[in-house]
């Protein structure tokens, strides 16, 4: 929402991967870096396989040498890793061995991320009860086949909502 002021989430679209008592875990899902996957797959002594150009995702301003990586459920069955399914078509993992797999036989449908937002207990729940956050179901694809520069709009728009018209306001929207 336009009231929250942080520049790492202005305009941010954020899979929450985990949320409870204890606090939320989530990754930014439309911000790019500068980084290519071989690149940083060389400094982890990984063999990305895939396109040279595959840019690398800025998952969010904590912990940013952590990867993540989200990808179809299909990739999980094939591969037979521990990962989290999020959802039927998508999963996410952030063990280098579930890396090296899919380095070694990229899938399309994928993001590699470093980094990730997190809030305290209720930290997030303050911020939806002020009006900074609009939820949405979660779309795999919104991760998978949106780009980065037009995820926010596409999600606002899934939503019935027009982006233009979102104020700056207090409360449950």
């Amino acid at each position: 929402m336009p009231q929250l002021m942080d520049p790492n989430f202005r305009r941010a679209v954020i899979l929450v991967i985990h949320h409870d008592e204890t606090g939320s875990f989530g990754v930014v899902l439309n911000r790019s870096t500068d980084i290519t996957a071989p690149v940083l797959c060389s400094t982890l002594e990984i063999e990305w396989r895939g396109d040279p150009g595959w840019e690398i995702n800025w998952g969010g301003p904590v912990q940013p040498q952590t990867g993540w990586v989200l990808f179809g459920s299909e990739e999980r069955l094939e591969r037979g890793e521990d990962v989290t399914q999020i959802q039927p078509g998508l999963c996410f993992a952030g063990s280098l061995d579930v890396l090296r797999g899919i380095a070694s036989d990229p899938p399309d449908r994928i993001r590699v991320l470093l980094g990730y937002a997190g809030w305290g207990p209720g930290q997030l729940e303050s911020e939806l009860v002020e009006g900074s956050w609009i939820t949405a179901p979660v779309c795999e694809k919104a991760v998978f086949d949106v780009a980065p520069s037009e995820m926010w709009e596409h999600v606002v728009r899934g939503l019935g909502i027009e982006p233009s018209t979102l104020v700056a306001t207090r409360g449950v929207h």
